[in-house]
């Protein structure tokens, strides 16, 4: 595709806005599951600093998810 005809809604009915919000949903929904992979790997090593360290942005990729899913809810309901 050319790059100065990027696909803006009218391939996919997706405008730009609403796909971008899904996209930041999804990534972050996915960043919670590799960061688990990522915790246990450091709890296995004894690594406990790092290992709250990818707890704590594991939670802050769930809040990315919730705030994302709210938003994309009130865009679709009105």
């Amino acid at each position: 595709m050319d790059p100065a005809r990027q696909e803006t809604g009218e391939i996919t009915g997706t405008k730009d806005k609403d796909y971008n919000l899904i996209w930041f949903v999804e990534q972050c929904l996915s960043n919670v599951v590799r960061l688990e992979t990522y915790i246990s790997d450091a709890d296995r090593a004894g690594d406990t600093e790092l290992a709250g360290f990818f707890r704590r942005a594991q939670g802050e990729s769930r809040k990315g998810a919730e705030q994302g899913k709210e938003l994309l809810r009130k865009r679709l309901t009105s």
